[in-house]
């Protein structure tokens, strides 16, 4: 089960448009920030395959295998919600990929 964390992270600097970050060796490493979203993994979570999202204080959850879909919410707002899904399908390649990279044996 995911618990939010207490932990702060940095804020996307502009907040607009679309930046791949590196992650090799991170434990939350960060893949993606846009439109003030940070999109990040947990090194030490569970093996289905899902992404985080921070925007100031609120954060959620979401499943990207098999589909999209929100695995938890944190106070984001509806409107919030539906716009991370779509930055999630827009990236999804993106991100599959990055949760190879992070993760070589498929999960952890």
């Amino acid at each position: 089960m995911w618990h939010r964390s207490s932990l702060c992270f940095p804020q996307s600097q502009s907040g607009r448009g679309a930046t791949a970050l590196g992650y090799a060796g991170f434990v939350s490493p960060t893949i993606l920030r846009v439109k003030g979203f940070r999109f990040y993994f947990f090194s030490r979570e569970e093996r289905r395959a899902h992404v985080h999202v921070q925007h100031v204080d609120d954060e959620a959850k979401f499943w990207i295998d098999p589909a999209v879909e929100l695995a938890a919410n944190f106070s984001l707002t509806s409107q919030q919600v539906t716009e991370v899904q779509k930055l999630i399908e827009e990236h999804l390649h993106e991100i599959r990929d990055a949760w190879a990279k992070h993760f070589p044996s498929g999960s952890h």
